[in-house]
């Protein structure tokens, strides 16, 4: 079953990395435009802040970096699991990245719910699988 985890590592790093190029393969600078109409506000109790479009397309690069770099660390950890699957920590380990992958595989729906939303959905509920079953085995199973 380790093997699995390697597979999930190779997987995960590759995706990592291409995400690092998703704002130019999905063409940010065209869907989130710098001109146009005025957005809403944040108001914050007494505080305001004029929102303005560079604000939204930076925060969704900012975001995809984040994500990007989550995936690429995920897929580290996932191919150096020899060297923690027996450690003390190894169950919050697990448990981290299948929660974080359940929420991926939530999230897709903010795309749509065509079938390739479902097949990606579904994709992302099996590793996150694969991450809880880790979590609940004993270390010696995998």
């Amino acid at each position: 079953m380790i093997y699995l985890f390697y597979l999930s590592g190779i997987f995960t790093l590759i995706l990592g990395v291409v995400h690092f190029f998703m704002p130019i393969i999905l063409d940010f600078k065209s869907a989130i435009p710098l001109k146009g109409e005025a957005l809403q506000p944040i108001n914050l109790f007494f505080y305001r802040y004029d929102t303005t479009r560079s604000d939204v397309y930076g925060l969704a690069w900012v975001m995809n970096y984040a994500v990007s770099y989550t995936l690429v660390t995920i897929g580290l950890i996932d191919l150096s699991i020899g060297k923690w699957i027996f450690s003390e920590f190894s169950t919050i380990i697990f448990l981290w990245i299948a929660v974080w992958w359940f929420l991926r595989a939530a999230c897709q729906f903010y795309l749509g719910r065509r079938r390739g939303d479902i097949l990606v959905s579904t994709w992302f509920i099996l590793l996150g699988s694969l991450h809880l079953l880790g979590a609940v085995y004993d270390s010696s199973n995998i």
